[in-house]
């Protein structure tokens, strides 16, 4: 029989805290246009709906 270990107080406490990752759909965050700006740490970020579909994060 393997011996049993106790977990690390803090590393079940990290774990707990952990969230789970929040999922948005490109369609729902645009919604229906093909750019929007995001504002970050005082900066202004374009998001975009490329030709080919794809998005561009640019600064």
């Amino acid at each position: 029989m393997a011996p049993v270990v106790a977990a690390h107080p803090v590393a079940v406490a990290a774990a707990q805290a952990v969230k789970p990752v929040k999922r948005v759909s490109s369609a729902g965050l645009m919604d229906g246009g093909r750019e929007m700006e995001i504002e970050h740490g005082g900066r202004v970020y374009r998001l975009r709906i490329t030709q080919l579909n794809k998005l561009i994060l640019t600064a």
